[in-house]
């Protein structure tokens, strides 16, 4: 018998209960209405299919729709324009699982994607044109994505700007899909195991690309010369513009005389540079065996040769009496290194590096000396330490040595003198964030843009935080927090530097040099709090976001004037033009650049007692985002010249 149909069983139910039938088709109008959402459907769906194990995505519920109020979502990381999705926000959730593209192929709307900062594993998704073919922005870095890509997993994406894949462990070639990508703006593929030659980008419309750190090998295209060469550092066997030529292959000789008359030009050449080892050896013995020791901060050298000489001089001469003879105890030069991770080697390979002068900072020069193995070492020598116990020093040393984080640079190793120390770390490769903000510009480098400046912020505000959960007994953390001491890596991602050095500094110089003794509790009080790094993070803020460095850090001892000069000066001016005019400040983002400064200046208070906790800074840092959404949102590696 067949089932009774609809019309006929309403018609049932009107003759014998009117009301009822009424309630009956209103809950099936609603269900019809509710099950027509298929965007709902579709993002429930793929939710289904990923591992969300911190409930990141517990907002996700049928009980509401994903857009209910045209550009607002209550769904967490929906990005909603005139009631549909057009992106996914989706970073740093924790999330790993299965990525069910066929699922999100329903959104009709859909044109952003980041999954950045998860713990997605294996293989790449396939991402074609059948699928998402409307897609204009992909995130995927920091993720743990391996193996090739397969050739046609771009295929047909013709409206694909913005790929970045960084920081997984891909291998294989670039498949031939993204090359061919005709709108692609900006690719960054850095920090995996990519190999075989770089190709080239017939369609040639990049702005932004970064191959660094994999394991290219050959000629860099012609069409890709004028790239930074930072896009291409970490590839050992790159070689042509922006790099180092690629080695000549020597011709075949036309005949025994051309041979010959190389022969004869390679003797002579040899000659020529024993003779002068011989001349410089013979100098080098004339001169007094009792000169004076030299010193790490000699002025600027001449030359490269003198910059080595004057790290070598650095440590062994000091040793021992000043006319010591041939029979004298050798030199202690044995580094403690506070690290498992890291590359073992001692003082004495340092010495004999090929080494530059970073700089003369408060404290003292920085040295950069590059290992027979190609790592770069920054040696930074203090001198304002030998009022602590060696034992003292070196268990604070391992204390420090025992930190991780992403935003901090590691101590490596150090050496121990009672007049002076040495602390090595790694090299980063742009330098400091005060450079950035205030040497730049002269050299003709473009300026920081403000997602840029904010993902900085936000890092910084992470290493922080960090400090103050593995430092507890120390009152100021970091204690000398600016922008000479917050180096950028090559994806400018910023590194603390020069933290936790409060309990080992001898105190009339962390007086007259550090940071935090210049903060407004000190100058009032003669002390520092908890909160003084606070206060140092709001005067970053706000040198960031102006351009303009504090002029009280410059001072040493204790500035007359106990006013802040750049807070007092960000609170008189009106409007945008409190910003730093080479940041090319957008419309869309100068809501939350306004917020941001707030938050500075909230800091900045001289109050300690009003002044906010760093956990609260951090909480507030956090929501502020890089622009009000529309097409394509920025994620945290996006420049703000290539979304239009």
């Amino acid at each position: 018998m067949a089932p009774p149909s609809l019309s006929s069983s309403l018609s049932h139910h009107h003759g014998r209960h009117p009301l009822s039938f009424a309630i009956a088709l209103l809950v099936m109008t609603y269900s019809t209405a509710a099950g027509s959402n298929p965007d709902l459907d579709a993002l429930l769906k793929f939710k289904s299919s990923l591992k969300d194990p911190s409930g990141a995505l517990s907002s996700w519920s049928e009980s509401r729709p994903p857009c209910h109020n045209s550009d607002r979502s209550t769904w967490t990381g929906i990005i909603c324009f005139k009631g549909s999705i057009w992106g996914l926000q989706l970073e740093n959730k924790g999330l790993g699982g299965l990525i069910d593209v066929d699922s999100l192929a329903h959104l009709k709307s859909l044109r952003t994607i980041s999954f950045m900062n998860n713990s997605f594993d294996g293989h790449i998704p396939t991402i074609n044109r059948l699928r998402l073919g409307y897609l204009k922005a992909l995130y995927l870095s920091n993720n743990m994505f391996s193996g090739d890509i397969p050739d046609s997993t771009f295929d047909g994406m013709q409206s694909l700007k913005k790929l970045h894949l960084a920081n997984n462990q891909f291998t294989g070639k670039i498949p031939n899909s993204i090359v061919q990508l005709p709108r692609l703006l900006d690719l960054r593929m850095e920090g995996n195991d990519f190999s075989g030659a770089i190709p080239d980008f017939v369609q040639n419309t990049l702005k932004v690309l970064n191959l660094s750190d994999n394991a290219f090998e050959g000629s860099i295209p012609a069409r890709l010369s004028k790239m930074d060469p930072s896009s291409f550092s970490g590839n050992k066997a790159l070689c042509d513009a922006p790099l180092a030529p690629c080695p000549a292959s020597p011709s075949p000789p036309d005949d025994p005389w051309t041979s010959l008359t190389w022969i004869i030009i390679i003797v002579i050449v040899l000659a020529v540079i024993l003779l002068a080892l011989i001349i410089f050896i013979l100098l080098n013995q004339r001169q007094p065996r009792d000169r004076s020791p030299g010193s790490l901060e000699a002025a600027s050298p001449p030359s490269h040769l003198q910059k080595r000489a004057s790290l070598k001089e650095e440590l062994p001469s000091r040793q021992g009496s000043p006319t010591h003879s041939t029979t004298s105890r050798k030199p202690d030069t044995k580094l403690t290194f506070v690290r498992d991770d890291k590359e073992r080697f001692d003082l004495q390979d340092l010495l004999k590096a090929s080494a530059e002068i970073l700089g003369s900072g408060c404290f003292g020069s920085s040295y950069k000396a590059a290992l027979t193995s190609g790592t770069m070492m920054v040696v930074k020598r203090f001198r304002q330490m030998n009022n602590v116990g060696k034992e003292e020093f070196q268990e604070h040393m391992r204390r420090l040595g025992r930190l991780s984080h992403p935003n901090l640079l590691a101590l490596v190793a150090y050496y121990y003198r009672k007049e002076e120390k040495l602390l090595v770390s790694e090299f980063v490769s742009r330098g400091s964030l005060a450079v950035h903000l205030h040497s730049n510009h002269g050299k003709g480098q473009p300026a920081l843009d403000w997602p840029t400046r904010l993902k900085i912020i936000k890092g910084v505000t992470k290493g922080l935080l960090y400090l103050y959960s593995e430092l507890p007994t120390v009152t100021a953390p970091h204690g000398h927090l600016k922008s000479s001491n917050v180096l950028l890596n090559h994806s400018f991602e910023p590194l603390l530097h020069d933290y936790g050095l409060v309990p080992v500094i001898n105190q009339e110089s962390a007086k007259e040099l550090m940071v935090s003794y210049k903060s407004p509790e000190y100058l009032k009080n003669a002390r520092i709090t908890k909160k003084t790094d606070v206060w140092s993070l709001g005067m970053l803020i706000l040198e960031v976001l102006t351009g303009k460095f504090p002029a009280n850090f410059l001072q040493k001892g204790h500035p007359g004037n106990q006013e802040q000069d750049l807070v007092k000066w960000v609170k008189a001016v009106e409007g945008d033009a409190v910003f730093d005019k080479e940041m090319k400040v957008l419309p869309s983002c100068e809501s939350e650049m306004m917020k941001l400064l707030r938050i500075g200046l909230e800091c900045c208070e001289a109050d300690v007692e009003k002044r906010m906790e760093l956990k609260d800074a951090a909480d507030r840092i956090a929501e502020v985002k890089e622009k009000e959404v529309d097409d394509d949102f920025y994620s945290s590696y996006s420049q703000a010249a290539d979304v239009r």
